[in-house]
């Protein structure tokens, strides 16, 4: 068992924050590339009726559940609007954009120390990627500490209620975002196998070395 640092909400509204702006890049980049510039124009003019904006003078926490609404909204429509305009396909084509995204955005000199570090131990890089991503990913949701693991070959983590699941039409965001998207990502990038196991409106996270 181990006990996961908590992210504080300052740094959970930071990281909010920068992946609204990595998705509406990302995004942009996307449907304008496969439906051109109108599509682009459309899909922005849906974004802008369901944004809301937040108070300066608001609470970290406070700020960060309004943008972290904010984020739901905008890929919820992203989803929804590359399966109208493009069909299943699209979807496929957009989860592996998302992937080479992914990767441009976390490539960078700790990428290299912990390949460094895989050559030579290969359960240290392991444990130094879980812990990384149990930390990092309290952004996109709350995990319960009382039940994750993590070993040299192995990390569980327990998540009693995701937070995306707590808003409608988000399905699309745990099915393809969380469940096919990140674990592609994950075993290309750090060599990481992960799978997701979810029952109602809960999941359990699990994590394992590839090499």
């Amino acid at each position: 068992m181990i006990r996961i640092k908590e992210m504080p909400y300052n740094e959970k509204y930071t990281r909010v924050l920068d992946n609204m702006k990595f998705d509406d890049a990302f995004i942009t980049s996307f449907i304008k590339k496969h439906l051109g510039d109108q599509a682009v124009a459309s899909l922005q003019r849906i974004w802008q009726q369901g944004i809301k904006s937040i108070p300066e003078d608001a609470s970290f926490e406070e700020k960060y559940e309004v943008a972290y609404g904010n984020w739901i909204w905008v890929v919820r429509n992203a989803y929804s609007f590359v399966r109208e305009r493009l069909g299943e396909g699209g979807i496929e084509q957009f989860e592996r954009a998302e992937v080479e995204a992914l990767k441009r955005k976390n490539a960078g000199p700790a990428l290299l120390l912990l390949t460094l570090i895989r050559a030579l131990s290969p359960g240290s890089a392991f444990m130094m990627s879980a812990k990384q991503m149990g930390y990092q990913f309290q952004w996109l949701t709350p995990f319960s500490a009382s039940k994750s693991e993590l070993t040299r070959r192995r990390a569980v983590f327990d998540i009693p209620r995701c937070k995306i699941l707590d808003f409608s039409d988000t399905d699309d965001i745990c099915m393809v975002g969380c469940q096919r998207t990140y674990p592609v990502w994950v075993a290309e990038q750090f060599k990481v196998e992960m799978k997701f196991e979810r029952s109602g409106n809960g999941c359990t996270c699990t994590l394992a070395p590839l090499v």
